[in-house]
């Protein structure tokens, strides 16, 4: 039987800032004034699918919030879900651009806690909100992109943290038997659980101060467990 840990993908070359949408937008030349109507469709977008769903969205509804035509939002996203694609690929930039930190030499708490708080201001954000309830509350429906993501994005996390790992248990610093799966783990371990709550509809807001208690939380009991010492 494979291992658990020899089933997860290690690729050191992904990041969410460098790879390629699964599906890119179509190549439309636009002056200055129309890459910033595109950035209002996908904040208008993010709106309405956060308030009521990929499935019940309207384009209509989009556009007359941003601004512009239906002509251009077809023009330049294709469809509903070229724009969920764009929405998705902007999310991972954005959560890239917060953890992407040179972790090497930390010392593990230190490491973890920033890990742990800069990801926490990311699942804050309403952008966070609205890319786990298209990928899991409409995963079924869009299994491409379904897929992708995790591939890409949580993949990339999970290989960025996991190499720290590797750094420190080869150091003697961290005892561990496969940090692939550590990184994993720690993931699920600090939201796991809000991000099946907030995909599936049953939380709505978080507070960020109580956010960052919670990431504190999750890295103590990842590091030293529960039992008394």
């Amino acid at each position: 039987m494979t291992a658990p840990s020899d089933t997860l993908d290690h690729d050191n070359s992904r990041s969410p800032a460098s790879i390629a949408a699964l599906r890119p937008r179509t190549p439309v030349d636009l002056c200055k004034r129309g890459e910033m109507r595109v950035e209002r469709f996908l904040d208008a977008a993010t709106e309405v699918f956060t308030e009521k769903g990929y499935q019940h969205a309207r384009l209509s509804e989009i556009v007359a919030r941003a601004g512009g035509s239906l002509a251009t939002l077809y023009r330049v996203f294709g469809d509903k879900e070229g724009l969920a694609h764009a929405i998705i690929q902007r999310g991972l930039r954005d959560l890239s651009s917060h953890l992407q930190v040179n972790l090497s030499g930390l010392p593990p708490e230190q490491a973890l806690h920033l890990t742990a708080e800069q990801f926490s201001d990311s699942v804050a954000s309403e952008q966070f909100h609205v890319i786990h309830r298209i990928v899991i509350g409409e995963g079924q429906s869009f299994p491409a992109l379904r897929d992708w993501y995790f591939d890409h994005g949580v993949g990339a996390l999970r290989t960025h943290l996991c190499e720290y790992f590797e750094q420190e248990v080869a150091a003697g610093r961290l005892r561990m038997a496969s940090p692939i799966m550590a990184s994993s783990q720690f993931f699920m371990m600090l939201f796991g659980d809000l991000v099946i709550r907030i995909s599936s509809g049953n939380l709505q807001r978080i507070d960020a101060t109580e956010l960052r208690a919670y990431a504190r939380d999750a890295v103590e009991n990842f590091l030293y467990g529960t039992l008394p010492r």
